[in-house]
């Protein structure tokens, strides 16, 4: 069985919930990643993608400057763990829509797991794979 754990992107960058819309946008570009983990004093609380940016971004009266990203974010993020099936997490992530989960370990986030990740697992389990 293949699991989440082999495919996720590990180590992923995490921002404070009471961080501006702006330094989130500025660390997503900097790292290149379309997803936040997003947590409060160490602990996760929720996830914050390019698209939650975006759509806040594009209202008027919206000031990235000052609005915090946990004002922001999806609270409640779906959570799996790395030995989980990646068919099952993939199924799930296509039922709910869902662009990204969090990979939780011993209390504590060890990766994202993304569509992107999922594409990638696809390609390598069909046999077609690039190099890194």
């Amino acid at each position: 069985m293949r699991t989440v754990g082999e495919y996720m992107s590990r180590c992923p960058a995490t921002i404070d919930c009471r961080q501006s819309l702006a330094e989130a946008t500025e660390l997503m570009l900097e790292r290149g990643v379309h997803h936040l983990p997003v947590v409060d004093r160490g602990r996760l609380v929720g996830v914050l993608s390019e698209r939650d940016v975006f759509r806040l971004e594009s209202r008027k009266g919206v000031d990235p400057e000052v609005l915090p990203v946990g004002e922001a974010m999806s609270p409640e993020p779906l959570t799996v763990r790395p030995q989980d099936s990646l068919a099952e997490v993939a199924l799930r992530m296509a039922e709910k829509n869902y662009g990204s989960v969090l990979v939780v370990e011993d209390g504590g986030l060890a990766g994202v797991f993304t569509a992107s990740d999922a594409l990638r697992a696809l390609a390598s389990l069909l046999g077609r794979t690039r190099p890194a």
